[in-house]
């Protein structure tokens, strides 16, 4: 069943990282993650699991997961997520 204008619809900006959220912190796509890396995505703390190709704005699509036991993967634009600055 299609829900064209329920509002059971997610807001585009729920979806988008908000860089004041971590200050200090870079966007994926300066700075790409390691795998097992700590990142901030849309849904908090997340740890990076793989790392797959470029997408459409350049930036690399990685699969991330929540902690907790449970927490399914799921996948996220570098470019919409923040990485911790590397320490020089």
């Amino acid at each position: 069943m299609a829900y064209f204008n329920s509002s059971r619809r997610l807001q585009s900006a729920t979806l988008h990282v908000d860089g004041e959220a971590r200050p200090g912190w870079i966007s994926g796509a300066e700075r790409c993650p390691t795998v097992g890396e700590e990142i901030y995505c849309a849904e908090g703390l997340a740890e990076v699991v793989r790392i797959h190709g470029k997408i459409s704005d350049g930036s690399r699509l990685v699969e991330l997961r929540l902690p907790g036991p449970k927490a399914a993967p799921f996948f996220a634009a570098a470019s919409n997520i923040l990485v911790a600055p590397k320490a020089a």
